[in-house]
């Protein structure tokens, strides 16, 4: 039985990103394995770390760069907005 964990940095995906990543990989692993029975034994994880457990290029992200880039998530764990190009 497979595990798979995807780590990323806390607040570049939303609830619905997260809930699609997770159906996609194991769609993935199940039409690889070719038996849709294999699902049931499917693990798949999302890890989230806080931008300060990071670094890209030598810059570790904040908060607010990665809202800025993404666009903020609200309480209710869906993205408020996408910022503008």
């Amino acid at each position: 039985m497979p595990y798979v964990t995807i780590s990323t940095v806390r607040g570049i995906l939303d609830a619905a990103q997260k809930k699609q990543l997770l159906e996609r990989v194991t769609d993935l692993l199940v039409e690889g394995q070719g038996s849709a029975d294999f699902r049931r034994n499917v693990w798949v994880r999302i890890e989230e770390q806080e931008p300060t457990h990071w670094s890209l290029g030598g810059m570790q992200p904040t908060a607010e760069i990665i809202a800025g880039t993404f666009g903020a998530i609200g309480a209710d764990g869906l993205r408020l907005a996408r910022p503008k190009p």
